[in-house]
């Protein structure tokens, strides 16, 4: 009984991963899949910074600018207003409707699918790392504000050199997982074409009519690399509280 089930195990293995290469095209998949998440979350970052720097310094300073009023309250405000709407949006709606209406209308003339895809992550995965961002900004006192403007600085200044580079240490672990949870969520990317690991495993299994080994091979291989990231991001947590005593 259990050498019938190994060698039944054993021929559909050589069938779904073996026959025509077909390793080569999880391979493949895992590439693209690493590749959307690493330039999607670099966009979102980019992104997320600026959403965060002009919406966390908007709630700070709202008061004195309302009091001094003028064209540049009134340029300020809009600003805030557009991130603030960015924000609603994005997190607001499904990611998988986004990366749909982003292929088949905003970038409709486009045949680069791995770029519209990246645009896409990154733009939602922004959303979320600019409101990661904007809680790191507002629990840094502000009298690490007061201490650069005291120096000299400029306001911007003052944010690109004290206030952003306390904020990002403050929440690199969370900026991790949110980088953890984008490369699961690319897996909806097939939707558009791409063949990435998820969508691999739809065409082998569309190849070899063997509905499981496909499917548990990309589960584990999308649980491998979460383990690995998980992993490293406890070891970055642990030296970060370390630099902290």
């Amino acid at each position: 009984m259990f050498d019938e089930a190994f060698e039944s195990l054993k021929k559909q293995f050589v069938l779904n991963f073996l026959n025509e290469d077909r390793w080569k095209l999880l391979l493949k998949g895992l590439g693209r899949t690493l590749g959307i998440t690493f330039f999607a979350v670099i966009l979102g970052i980019v992104i997320g910074i600026l959403v965060a720097a002009v919406c966390s310094s908007f709630d700070k300073n709202k008061e004195s600018l309302a009091k001094k009023g003028g064209f540049g309250y009134a340029v300020f405000k809009l600003a805030n207003g557009i991130c603030r709407l960015y924000l609603t949006v994005i997190r607001g709606t499904p990611v998988v409707v986004q990366l749909l209406i982003g292929y088949f209308i905003i970038f409709k003339s486009s045949n680069n699918s791995f770029m519209v895809a990246v645009i896409i992550f990154g733009i939602n995965s922004g959303a979320y790392i600019a409101e990661i961002f904007r809680s790191g900004i507002m629990s840094v006192d502000n009298g690490q504000f007061e201490a650069g403007r005291s120096l000299g600085f400029t306001y911007f200044q003052t944010m690109r050199h004290i206030v952003i580079p306390q904020a990002f240490k403050t929440v690199l672990p969370t900026l991790c997982n949110e980088f953890i949870a984008l490369l699961k969520e690319t897996s909806v990317a097939g939707y558009v074409g791409i063949e990435e690991l998820t969508k691999v495993g739809d065409i082998i299994r569309s190849r070899t009519f063997s509905p499981y080994l496909p499917l548990f091979a990309v589960a584990g291989l999308y649980l491998i690399m979460v383990v690995i990231l998980t992993k490293l991001v406890g070891k970055l947590e642990r030296r970060l509280r370390k630099s902290e005593r």
